[in-house]
């Protein structure tokens, strides 16, 4: 019971931030698994079992507030749940850990990309409700990311939502929306994938689970609440932020930094990516103000009412 209530804390936790940003629900559950003894193929199988409750109540949820374009989902999820079932069957040997750093270098680009261009200077149709995106473009994408994410027990949120962002064609609630939405194509898929390849072992965790998919449903409402509320500016930044900051963690494994000097370098990125988010801020607040017409011109004469025009041409007296 009790490591029941710990999964499902996680799976809350891990799915507020992926329904608010678009990713993190794989990355940060199945690190919990490996810390926890759980070997790599065995810890993707569990994560991406529970992605199919988390995906669909998230996938609802941000429908009913409005932050899905359909096609998106389609041309982006079908490819994606391909991809993801070959990820999940292929053989050990064409594993994506060997190009973990290259993929992990390009989100990294992206993830400063993004952060700069949502708080330096956003995009002008950073609101724009539909994507004009084309399959042609989609469906690669999808395909990729779906393949990543089963085969390296996470990915398909960095890969796609941050390709989209950086388009700037499209509001940051819409993408995120969409992608979650897609996201459970690719957890139904990756599932039946390793139902095939590692047979009933990988219904063996099913405290793990039933933890991360309860959690995960529960929070996924207030996620589809928020990316509905937050200004695209601070969205786009902050998701930027969590690209930057995850992909940072991955290289500076590679290279063998730690101690002090992976300190120094992750208290850097925490402080870049505060500052933006303050600049992003300001500009949403001054934009909001704007909107409402509260910093409009107060600066010479008020234009006479219709009545006053009307009255000043009978010869009448204005009242």
């Amino acid at each position: 019971m009790f490591n029941l209530l710990i999964f499902t804390l996680v799976g809350a936790g891990a799915q507020l931030v992926d329904g608010a940003l678009g990713m993190a629900f794989g990355v940060t559950a199945t690190t919990l698994l490996l810390l926890s003894g759980v070997g790599p193929a065995h810890a993707s199988a569990a994560v991406h079992l529970a992605e199919v409750g988390t995906t669909l109540v998230s996938g609802a949820s941000h429908w009913r507030f409005r932050n899905i374009d359909w096609k998106v989902v389609l041309r982006l999820g079908v490819p994606g749940a391909v991809g993801a079932f070959l990820g999940a069957t292929v053989p050990s040997g064409l594993s994506t850990e060997a190009a973990e750093p290259v993929t992990a270098g390009i989100l990294l680009a992206i993830g400063v990309y993004v952060a700069l261009r949502f708080s330096v200077r956003p995009p002008a149709i950073a609101h724009a409700r539909t994507s004009p995106h084309t399959a042609k473009f989609l469906s690669p994408l999808g395909f990729f990311g779906g393949f990543v994410d089963a085969s390296g027990g996470g990915g398909w949120g960095p890969i796609t939502t941050s390709t989209l962002l950086s388009r700037g064609k499209t509001a940051p609630r819409t993408v995120i929306g969409s992608v979650s939405a897609s996201e459970f194509l690719v957890a139904v898929a990756a599932s039946v994938g390793f139902l095939f390849g590692l047979g009933h072992e990988s219904l063996g965790n099913l405290v793990i689970v039933a933890g991360l998919a309860l959690g995960g449903a529960i929070a996924a409402p207030l996620a589809a609440w928020l990316v509905s509320r937050v200004p695209a500016t601070l969205l786009g930044t902050a998701v930027g932020g969590v690209i930057v900051l995850t992909n940072a963690h991955k290289l500076a494994g590679t290279f063998g930094i730690s101690g002090a000097a992976v300190a120094v370098l992750y208290l850097g990125i925490v402080a870049a990516w505060a500052a933006l988010l303050v600049v992003s801020w300001k500009r949403s607040r001054l934009t909001r103000a704007e909107e409402s017409g509260s910093l409009g011109p107060i600066a010479g004469p008020t234009p006479p009412t219709l009545r006053e025009v009307t009255d000043s041409a009978a010869g009448g007296r204005a009242i």
